[in-house]
């Protein structure tokens, strides 16, 4: 290796901290959202020690060897989970070289794997932190192939390793945005989905014959096969029709045998209709509607199915013609019908930001005073990004929630987090306190007293 190269290694290995010691702490007399549905409570205590809550609620005792930290006019939540995003894979948007969000070329698709490009230096990371996102689900969006790969379960602590889990979902895309990369239908979108969980299903089949083949007959067990014996020696080769590569064809066995969920993107209530009858032939599916604008038209399916479902919280317009019911009602009817919604999807620009969750979530809120729309509950909005993306990522109970055992994840914040004029004031991950500086509270506090002699050389004449 160069002498450059070991140069450039070792200011990378510089540009993030190492991982700190977890604070113990107890915060007493401060407004605190639990994030499992219910309303804040005043004058609420939370204790944290070793990097995990110990207790959070009214009743709540300060251990003896904590020093208490008053928190009257401050409200505790966990910290929030962004469900669906693209936190860490992207730089510059425009600038391909530097965006990882997509893989447009690519002789892969659900084989792609999102956790070696992610970067935890990145400044939307560090923006996002700063605005009390602590945990996140990040994919990759489908485009050489219907399928944009596996996801991963992140943190956005400020050290050098942001992975929580690898490979923890795959993501599939159906209804318009599917058909596009499928050849410009649905049937084609819905066939080639079909014929992947199949051929998974088959190399997973032959690939688990083959190994138990490849032992003695007297090293076999009855738990090795739940197959016919008799194909041990007539293994199926896969044949000249076959569509999938022998990676992608791996990287979707975990799928078809439920161990690894499937994160279906479909808008139209139709569509929707089609992912539930997947579980008739692919009954070990483990599936996730994402989108869903059209699922309050068939929130009783989806109930009856036992999907959750990530979704963008106020779409309201026809942007698409499987948009045309949309409505903000949409996430509070699916509810109300006994649908687990997160909200999620919020990816793009200004607008669109996993750091405006809150502000979503808010909105939520303001629909029950608004006569004829469906919103919800203050405690149920914030489960929409805290707990419930959590519990659809496979850690409920873990993240998302002040339960006695979660990590300690929690964020203090100067007034009610659904307000977009609050802000977080503290952010801890883990138990440990994190940096709230990024690049754009940099450039606020540059020119906040407007001082000329701060101005870049170019603004001297």
């Amino acid at each position: 290796m160069s002498l450059r190269s070991k140069t450039l290694l070792a200011l990378a290995a510089l540009a993030l901290p190492t991982a700190a010691a977890a604070q113990d702490m107890a915060i007493t007399n401060a407004t605190v959202a639990i994030g499992d549905g219910s309303d804040p409570i005043e004058g609420a205590t939370v204790v944290v020690r070793n990097g995990r809550v110990v207790a959070a609620g009214p009743d709540v005792a300060v251990p003896a060897d904590m020093q208490a930290v008053d928190g009257t006019g401050r409200w505790v939540t966990p910290g929030l989970f962004s469900a669906m995003t693209s936190l860490g894979l992207w730089d510059v948007e425009a600038v391909d070289e530097s965006n990882d969000t997509a893989a447009g070329n690519s002789p892969f698709g659900a084989a792609l794997d999102v956790a070696p490009a992610l970067n935890p230096a990145s400044q939307h990371v560090a923006v996002n932190r700063a605005a009390g996102i602590t945990r996140a689900s990040v994919f990759s969006r489908p485009s050489s192939s219907i399928f944009g790969g596996q996801g991963a379960i992140v943190d956005l602590g400020a050290d050098r390793e942001m992975l929580v889990r690898p490979r923890a979902f795959q993501f599939v895309a159906l209804g318009e945005y599917g058909a596009r990369i499928a050849g410009g239908s649905r049937t084609s979108a819905h066939a080639l989905l079909r014929n992947a969980l199949r051929e998974a299903r088959q190399y997973g089949m032959d690939s688990r014959i083959s190994g138990v083949a490849s032992r003695p007959p007297e090293q076999r067990t009855g738990d090795d096969l739940p197959l016919d014996p008799r194909l041990l020696d007539n293994q199926t080769e896969r044949g000249d029709d076959v569509l999938l590569s022998r990676f992608d064809a791996a990287a979707l066995v975990p799928v078809v045998n439920g161990e690894q969920p499937l994160y279906v993107f479909a808008e139209r209530a139709s569509d929707i209709r089609e992912v539930i009858a997947l579980k008739e032939d692919f009954p070990n599916l483990r599936l996730v509607l994402v989108g869903a604008s059209e699922g309050w038209l068939v929130a009783d399916d989806i109930a009856a199915a036992n999907l959750p479902v990530i979704a963008d919280p106020l779409d309201d317009l026809p942007a698409s013609f499987e948009q045309l019911a949309a409505t903000q009602s949409n996430v509070g009817r699916m509810v109300a019908a006994g649908v687990k919604v997160a909200i999620g999807g919020l990816t793009g620009g200004t607008g669109d930001q996993a750091r405006n969750a809150p502000q979503y979530a808010g909105n939520l809120v303001a629909l029950t005073k608004v006569p004829g729309a469906t919103g919800l509950s203050w405690g149920q909005a914030f489960a929409t990004i805290s707990s419930t993306p959590a519990e659809i990522s496979g850690y409920g109970g873990r993240f998302g929630t002040l339960a006695p055992g979660a990590a300690g994840d929690l964020v203090i914040w100067d007034g009610d987090p659904l307000e977009t004029s609050s802000a977080a004031m503290r952010v801890f991950i883990d138990g440990v306190e994190q940096p709230l500086e990024n690049h754009q509270t940099r450039l606020r506090e540059r020119y906040r007293d407007l001082d000329e002699s701060d101005l870049p050389k170019a603004y001297d004449w």
